[in-house]
């Protein structure tokens, strides 16, 4: 393997790797922020969860997204 392969690979690595660490920072405190203002105002229970899923789905492309990326980079 040579040096270019070997940076390559490492490139997809960190690619993918920081991706999903954000993106999990960003599931985790919309989560928290969610599950908090449900237990202080259970009725706004159907106000809240429908925007939560959107955030969710939104802030899960991040880690889909550096998987792409990632396998763009092994691909070249």
């Amino acid at each position: 393997m040579s040096i270019g392969t070997g940076l390559k690979l490492v490139g997809a690595g960190l690619a993918i790797g920081l991706a999903v660490v954000g993106a999990g920072q960003g599931q985790g405190q919309a989560a928290k922020g969610a599950l908090e203002s449900i237990g202080r105002n259970p009725q706004a229970y159907n106000k809240i969860f429908t925007p939560f899923l959107l955030a969710m789905a939104l802030i899960e492309f991040q880690a889909i997204l550096g998987l792409i990326i990632a396998f763009i980079i092994i691909g070249k």
